[in-house]
């Protein structure tokens, strides 16, 4: 199989897979459905196209967590413009300056094709809303040898320089890892994020179920370690 590996950064991301109402909430990981929409966007592939969705939202995904980011509330208030009268009070909740490796697994064609796409993006991209842009190309690599977790694996750590600074002490990092399961996997979770429709008048969504794994990386940056003190190393050796 091949894998497509994107790095997902900017002020805010908001991936949101219960939001209902005036309270939109975000997972604390990219989800599939949002990373879906990003690249259908960047295929200039209509929201009411379902046909087109299906062999993207078929891909397996994961994700690397790898800066967590900080929880933000954002309470708002709104005028109708048209009416001038007030409009329903709102919460919504952000990650702010977080970082994330998603990883999709499937055919090398439609992967190919994807990867060209984020290249020149038909509609602009967003981490999970309008209002979040990415900092940096999401694009990372195309893998064409690689299985999903060999590819978040072997991806080196994206994480912003000030970040991993406060972890140059540490050789090696270790992950986690939000993987789609396997059909018979008895240790999954679930969660309502398989695109079904991004149609507007019908917006659906299916439950996927993952799996938490662990990856180690090598720190990039990481300081050496310092020469082991000996006191007695000093003291001359005494004769048998």
């Amino acid at each position: 199989m091949s894998v497509l590996t994107l790095r997902l950064a900017g002020p805010l991301q908001s991936w949101g897979a219960t939001a209902r109402f005036t309270r939109r909430t975000t997972e604390s990981a990219p989800t599939k459905s949002g990373v879906i929409g990003l690249l259908a966007a960047a295929c200039g592939i209509k929201r009411g196209d379902d046909e087109q969705l299906k062999p993207l939202a078929a891909l397996r995904f994961g994700v690397r967590i790898d800066q967590p980011g900080t929880r933000l509330r954002d309470f708002q208030t709104a005028i109708h413009w048209h009416t001038d009268k007030s409009m329903p009070l709102s919460e919504r909740f952000y990650l702010a300056d977080a970082v994330f490796v998603a990883a999709l697994e499937g055919d090398l064609n439609l992967l190919t094709h994807l990867h060209t796409a984020l290249k020149a993006p038909v509609y602009p991209p967003f981490l999970g809303r309008r209002s979040c842009p990415p900092a940096h190309p999401v694009d990372l690599q195309l893998h064409s040898d690689k299985n999903l977790l060999q590819a978040l694996a072997d991806e080196p750590w994206q994480a912003s320089p000030w970040y991993t600074r406060r972890h140059r002490n540490t050789a090696v990092v270790t992950l986690p890892v939000l993987l789609e399961a396997s059909p018979n996997s008895l240790e999954a979770e679930t969660l309502r994020d398989q695109p079904l429709s991004f149609a507007a008048e019908h917006r659906r969504h299916a439950l996927r179920t993952i799996v938490r794994r662990d990856v180690s990386i090598p720190h990039p940056l990481a300081a050496p370690s310092p020469p082991r003190h000996d006191p007695f190393a000093v003291l001359p050796e005494e004769d048998a």
